[in-house]
C-alpha cells in the first residue's frame, strides 16, 4: 500500500451550540492543522499515487474556503454544531470528491484544533 500526505495550518472561528459548554459557546478562534493522507495499491504511469503539486493546490484551495471565517456562518454547517468531528467529516468528504475515480482507495483527514485535540475522518473510495 502506498501513502501520500500533506499538512497545512490555518485559523478559523466558531462557537459551539446545543448545550452549555462554557467559553466554547462564545465565538473563538482555533489555529487548525489539517493532515491529509491518501492511500492506494497502484501508482499511475508517472510513478505517482497522485501528483503532489495538484494535491497541494487542492488542499490550499479548500483551506481558503475556511481561513479566517466563522464556521457557523457557512452553509455546510447549517443545523450542525461546528465541532471538530463535524468539521473533519465535512472537510474530508469535500476533499475526497476529485479522487473517487482514481487509484486512491482511502483518504484520511486529521484535523487538530490545538496542540492536544484532534478528530479524524476516513473515507473509503471506489
Amino acid at each position: 500500500m502506498y501513502a501520500l500526505g500533506l499538512r497545512r495550518s490555518f485559523v478559523a472561528q466558531h462557537f459551539l451550540v446545543g448545550e452549555d459548554w462554557g467559553p466554547e459557546n462564545d465565538l473563538h478562534s482555533h489555529s487548525y492543522k489539517v493532515e491529509i493522507r491518501l492511500e492506494g495499491q497502484v501508482l499511475n504511469e508517472h510513478g505517482y499515487l497522485v501528483d503532489i503539486v495538484k494535491l497541494e493546490d487542492h488542499l490550499n484551495s479548500l483551506i481558503k474556503r475556511y481561513r479566517d471565517l466563522t464556521l457557523n456562518d457557512l452553509a455546510e454547517f447549517a443545523g450542525l454544531n461546528p465541532s471538530i468531528e463535524n468539521f473533519a467529516r465535512i472537510f474530508c468528504l469535500t476533499f475526497a470528491a476529485p479522487y473517487e475515480s482514481t487509484n486512491v482507495k482511502s483518504l484520511t483527514l486529521r484535523l487538530w484544533e490545538d496542540e492536544i485535540a484532534w478528530a479524524e475522518y476516513i473515507q473509503e473510495l471506489k
